[in-house]
């Protein structure tokens, strides 16, 4: 009773969005997972948009580098003192 529709050919937007959501029509599903792929999509692509995705090798070899790079540069300055 409460929160019921009470004319059988009307409705308010919740039973239009409850009859959208649970029809099972072709042109719903496709229509949800269009707003689905959207609302996930476009902030991921923005997000990844200018990130060069590196392996775990990548990740090892530069870190790799840049502490031989530090150990290297602290043996120089303790050759000056």
């Amino acid at each position: 009773m409460g929160g019921e529709a009470t004319n059988a050919g009307g409705g308010g937007i919740r039973a239009r969005m409850e009859h959208y959501l649970y029809s099972g029509e072709k042109k719903h599903v496709v229509a949800g997972i269009a707003i689905f792929a959207a609302v996930f999509g476009v902030p991921w692509y923005f997000m990844t948009r200018g990130a060069k995705h590196q392996s775990h090798q990548d990740y090892m070899e530069k870190a790799n580098k840049a502490r031989s790079e530090r150990l290297s540069s602290g043996q120089s300055s303790a050759l000056k003192e």
